[in-house]
């Protein structure tokens, strides 16, 4: 069986927020990718790198680790609060990444608290990118 992997059938799949072939990129990183190319018109594309070290990087007292743990595999919990937090990974956690305005509402709210500002579309997408990669 062949997979169509077209621009197309790209776009079915960001409408049923399934990507229609196993090699695409997540439809919710892509629209990051398109913002990071257009505030750096340098930008490559993400780094798994810059986003595990976004994730482990403290400001103040608080990293993304504080909440989510060291391993986004792992289930966390809200330092404040004690909510539980469910895995960042779609390995553990299917419904990671699949709304795009959950995410959207989610990064700004947590830029804000840990790093005090808004994050970039480069940051959001490395951040992916590197939870992404975590199987």
């Amino acid at each position: 069986m062949k997979l169509n992997c077209n621009p197309f059938a790209l776009a079915a799949g960001l409408a049923l927020a399934l990507p229609p072939c196993a090699s695409a990129a997540n439809p919710i990183q892509d629209g990051y990718r398109a913002a990071a190319r257009q505030e750096n018109p340098a930008f490559k594309d993400f780094s798994a790198d810059a986003g595990q070290k976004l994730y482990s990087t403290k400001v103040g007292d608080l990293a993304c680790a504080s909440c989510h743990t060291d391993s986004p595999k792992a289930a966390g919990k809200h330092v404040k609060t004690n909510k539980e937090i469910l895995p960042l990974t779609p390995s553990t956690n299917p419904k990671r990444f699949t709304d795009a305005a959950n995410v959207e509402k989610w990064f700004k709210r947590n830029c804000n608290d840990v790093l005090k500002r808004a994050c970039t579309a480069q940051e959001k997408g490395d951040f992916m990118a590197y939870v992404l990669s975590v199987k």
